[in-house]
């Protein structure tokens, strides 16, 4: 008996390390694929990188569903951009061409990896990404020898020495991507390609789609090459100081250690593993971007043109703020506060570059775009300093914002000076519509993104409500005030007698006649952006407790709250979507696919109805958000959409996003461990939570009893517990005391 306990023991004992072998690491469950085919946007690309890595790659291809490839990528040098240069391999006998098509089989993509099977070529593609530089190995299955790798620049030049490719490309404006490439095997020739030979004689090409061809006798071929935005030499520089060998496994094991590390600052236990893979593919989405491109402690700036010194600071860019204020932001402030740090930093350095002095909008490699609405920058720099990270230079943030602000237009899609629309708003407090049938006649306004008056002037509430915070904090009284008291200008577009914000003509008249679901053209851009007026009726995020007098009462909200889910398109989806793209996803009025929605489901906290945010928000994750091609439901801008996933997944959102406030609602999954920067642990316990048990019966938080349906930064910031009693039925006495106020009275 003693003895057969013994086996028994050991069979325990090596079947628990099987198990322990197969665990699935956080890497494990990200699907690249999720999303990448919708009903009228492409939400997401399979991008191969690592977490805020310079060099991005994905597929050259029309879109998922297409059967042909296009080359093999080098770098993307923006989000969902187009690739820089292009790697084609051809085989003995096969045509050539600057950028070869490829059918394909048998592809795989994780965060670190790439291969392919370019079926009726018979090679074999591997490849794996380091931070500034990417390797591949190539198989070539037909024939032994003639093989050639064709390199191509889209609009710049190359050159060879004979065993190396470099050179640079123009990516817009004047910012360059520079390249470097190398074979471990010995090219027998080289030169231009030219009506698909190999111009032995020309060792240099420059122009639209030129390039350069590498011919070898081996059947596998190793390349790896860098890429700077300096120069060829640092692109050279860049590839060997991280890579030493020539293999794909060992730098994509690197890659899997990086991802692990980053995704595993987020620990979650329970749900089955769609879920999981939902969660930490959502979280993958969110590393996209920044990009870090300090190159041994330079940085090229398109803001002014030059390479400039980073002193120790990483320099970041790539960043569309419109999108990702909201929740990336936040959340990076959790996971990863030294990265978002620096990108504060960053911003501050571009604006310090450029000539005007203004905060960017949307920084990118080739400068700050600056497209959508809004001066968002302000919000994720108070955001962060609000919640304790200090290191950086606030005022010097102020100054940049405040000059955005005050200085530079508000008008969409346009970085110019105040125009005489921007005189009104100084004025009046709203910026003025034009009415039905009226004819444009401020010529800076675009033709085809509008005024988006109402959305352009509830931007801009929130806005100098995150700059008086700034003011006060660095004493400066007088602008305090003033911007505080221009963050109630929502005020002035409210009509009472419809609850919606609703737009005025520079007379001050509401615009009739008016329809909240289609009034404003293409997108809704006369008025709103993206997305119509049941949209806009929520978007004063930094005042929610004001919203709520404006409507009459909590119950009022909640009432219209209700409606906003429950309201028909009103026309037939064909004619809705064609006006309204942007505006997928619906649940009623409500659209889960772009991010002015995101915070909508959580307000209905601050009616004290916390139980309907815990019953919405677990619909519209199994609704929307999905292990599938078809899983994201609409423009998934690089973490703007994923993040909502993510927090919301977690249990919790900032509808606030620059307040150290956040919102509670319902957890997907039994524990979640947030592992901060300190070397602490927040966790979030659900017992019984369940697809059916999705209402917090009752709570703690860190050892107390909560009664709250939201918490503080700084309940989380030293590690702590939230732990909440799951049940299948709504406890609507729990929570029902609305957060605190964001903003103060009035001081007219």
């Amino acid at each position: 008996m003693k003895r057969n306990s013994i086996l028994v023991a050991v069979a325990a004992f090596f079947l628990t390390l099987g198990s322990c072998s197969a665990r699935k690491e956080p890497v494990d469950f990200v699907n690249p694929y999720m999303g990448n085919i919708s009903h009228l946007l492409v939400p997401t690309y399979p991008t191969v990188h690592l977490p805020n890595s310079m060099l991005r790659v994905y597929p050259e291809r029309g879109d998922f569903t297409s059967d042909r490839l296009h080359g093999l990528p080098v770098v993307v040098t923006s989000h969902r951009g187009s690739s820089a240069f292009n790697i084609s391999p051809v085989a003995d006998g096969a045509a050539m061409h600057s950028i070869v098509s490829y059918s394909f089989d048998n592809e795989k993509i994780s965060p670190y990896r790439y291969s392919v099977y370019l079926d009726e070529d018979g090679i074999e593609v591997d490849y794996a990404p380091a931070r500034q530089s990417g390797i591949y190995r190539l198989q070539f299955l037909k024939g032994k020898g003639n093989n050639k790798i064709i390199v191509n620049t889209r609009n710049g030049k190359l050159e060879t020495d004979g065993q190396t490719v470099y050179g640079h490309q123009g990516i817009g404006g004047s910012t360059r991507v520079y390249l470097y490439l190398e074979t471990e095997q010995k090219a027998k020739s080289a030169g231009a390609l030219s009506r698909q030979k190999i111009d032995t004689d020309r060792r240099s090409v420059e122009g639209h789609n030129e390039a350069i061809v590498l011919e070898f006798d081996e059947p596998e071929i190793r390349l790896r090459y860098g890429v700077s935005f300096i120069s060829s030499e640092q692109a050279k520089k860049n590839l060997h100081r991280e890579m030493s060998a020539w293999s794909v496994e060992q730098t994509a094991n690197a890659g899997r250690k990086a991802w692990n590390d980053a995704l595993g600052k987020i620990e979650i236990d329970g749900g089955d593993d769609n879920s999981k893979t939902v969660f930490y593919t959502s979280l993958y989405r969110v590393y996209e971007r920044m990009i870090n491109i300090s190159e041994d402690g330079r940085y090229y700036s398109a803001t002014d043109n030059q390479v400039h010194d980073d002193g120790g600071k990483d320099f970041y860019t790539d960043d569309w703020i419109w999108d990702t204020y909201r929740a990336a932001h936040p959340l990076r402030v959790l996971i990863d506060p030294d990265g978002e740090i620096n990108m504060i930093r960053s911003y501050i350095r571009m604006a310090q570059h450029s000539s005007d002095g203004w905060m960017p909008t949307f920084p990118e490699i080739t400068g700050d775009s600056h497209r959508m609405n809004g001066n968002h920058a302000v919000s994720v720099i108070w955001g962060a300093y609000c919640k304790g990270l200090r290191d950086f230079d606030l005022d010097a943030a102020y100054k940049a914002c405040k000059a955005a602000l005050t200085e530079k237009s508000l008008l969409p899609w346009t970085k110019i000076p105040n125009t005489e629309l921007d005189i009104v708003y100084q004025q009046k407090g709203y910026y003025p519509a034009l009415n039905t049938g009226e004819k444009e006649y401020v010529n800076q306004v675009s033709r085809g993104e509008k005024r988006q008056s109402v959305a352009v002037t509830l931007g801009a509430c929130y806005d100098d409500w995150c700059l008086a915070q700034i003011a006060r904090e660095l004493g400066k009284t007088d602008d305090y005030r003033h911007f505080l008291n221009r963050s109630y200008n929502y005020r002035n577009i409210y009509n009472p007698e419809t609850a919606f914000f609703h737009p005025k003509d520079s007379a001050g008249n509401f615009v009739t006649p008016f329809d909240y679901r289609f009034s404003g053209g293409q997108g809704a851009r006369d008025y709103y952006d993206e997305n119509n007026g049941w949209t806009y009726r929520w978007d004063v995020p930094h005042n929610p407790a004001d919203l709520i007098a404006l409507m009459g009462s909590a119950d009022k909200l909640a009432e219209h709250l209700d409606r906003t889910f429950r309201e028909s398109l009103g026309k037939g989806k064909y004619d809705f979507y064609a006006q309204l793209p942007d505006q997928t996803g619906n649940v009623g009025q409500f659209s889960m696919a772009n991010e002015p929605s995101l915070h909508i489901p959580y307000l209905y906290n601050y009616a004290g109805r916390p139980w309907k945010t815990q019953k919405r928000i677990r619909m519209l994750l199994k609704q929307w958000f999905r292990n599938d091609l078809m899983g994201v439901p609409g423009d998934e801008d690089g973490g703007g959409l994923s993040s909502f996933v993510v927090f919301s997944a977690m249990g919790f959102y900032p509808v606030i996003p620059a307040s150290p406030t956040y919102i509670i609602g319902s957890p997907l999954f039994k524990s979640v461990k947030i592992h901060l920067a300190n070397g602490k642990t927040f966790t979030i316990e659900a017992k019984n939570c369940s697809d059916d048990n999705k209402y917090i019966q009752s709570a703690t938080l860190n050892g107390e009893a909560w009664n709250k349906s939201w918490f503080e930064h700084k309940d989380m910031a030293n590690g702590g517990k939230l732990i909440l009693e799951m049940g299948k039925t709504a406890n609507k006495n729990w929570g029902v005391a609305p957060p605190p106020p964001s903003a103060e009275g009035m001081i007219k």
